[in-house]
């Protein structure tokens, strides 16, 4: 079976740290562009970042430069997402995408990914 997996979500407190996870199973994602999406409730889903399939090359939304960072690892099959000072804002399920797209600028705005995980829960609360 051909999926993605997300790992990594849960509570943290405002100004605090998680790591998110991609990994997939049943293909590698060496071929693909990879993204993380978000999605709060009443809210339209939203591109946060992605990263061409060598790496070389990664897109960030707005609200989250400077704060998240983007990285593969080809070798391990993932694809992880450093989120530093988290505010209530950041808060939503985060999904993960893999596409054959032109590049990492088209996935994240254009949302148009492949395969799609089921989603971790992030919680930013005191």
């Amino acid at each position: 079976q051909l999926q993605l997996v997300e790992s990594g979500g849960g509570l943290v407190q405002p100004g605090g740290s998680l790591r998110l996870s991609c990994a997939s199973s049943g293909f590698r994602l060496d071929d693909y562009v990879v993204g993380w999406f978000r999605q709060a409730p009443g809210k339209e889903r939203e591109g946060v970042s992605c990263i061409s399939s060598s790496g070389a090359s990664q897109h960030y939304a707005d609200s989250v430069k400077g704060r998240f960072t983007i990285s593969r690892d080809n070798a391990k099959n993932t694809v992880d997402l450093e989120m530093n000072n988290l505010n209530p804002a950041d808060a939503a399920v985060y999904y993960c995408a893999a596409a054959e797209s032109p590049s990492a600028f088209r996935l994240c705005t254009k949302a148009q990914g492949d395969f799609w995980g089921q989603g971790t829960q992030v919680t930013v609360s005191s």
